[in-house]
């Protein structure tokens, strides 16, 4: 029976502690990298930004086809005082679109809670704001709780 020696190569058969530590140090570079370049606290406030442009024109388009069905008569709680737009203490215009005009009246996805509001006669808030312009009867809808510095308004 013949012994067999081990040669030195046979003998490395793994990675060292030290080569591992550089590649795992590689991939959390590159993953930081990554990180800063993507942004996702960026990317989720664009997200909302583009909700609320979307939730404003629902809203003024509701009201334009209210007027249209109502002779140019807006529902009642838009005054030419910039207001919320919610049951208590501000534009209750709720009852007047929903259903009709609206599936659901949309509320902010950040501040609003992101429900949209189907029950008008329990208390709601939407965070947005709608206001009547006093000089042309132009309604305005905005949205003041836009990040990143946006001011997200439509008028009509």
């Amino acid at each position: 029976m013949s012994r067999r020696f081990l040669s030195p190569v046979d003998l490395q058969s793994g990675f060292t502690l030290i080569e591992l530590l550089v590649v795992v140090g590689i991939l959390a570079v590159l993953l930081s990298i990554v990180l800063i370049a993507i942004n996702p606290a960026k990317q989720f406030s664009q997200a909302n930004n583009t909700k609320r442009r979307s939730d404003v024109n629902a809203i003024l388009n509701a009201i334009d086809q209210y007027a249209a069905d109502n002779k140019g008569s807006l529902p009642t709680g838009i005054t030419t005082t910039d207001q919320d737009i919610k049951k208590i203490s501000g534009a209750d215009i709720c009852a007047s679109l929903v259903t009709k005009y609206l599936a659901a009246l949309p509320v902010d996805p950040k501040t609003g809670g992101g429900a949209p509001i189907t029950d008008c006669t329990s208390a709601y808030d939407t965070h947005y704001h709608v206001i009547q312009s006093g000089a042309d009867n132009r309604v305005t809808v905005t949205a003041p709780d836009a990040e990143l510095s946006e001011n997200i308004s439509v008028t009509r």
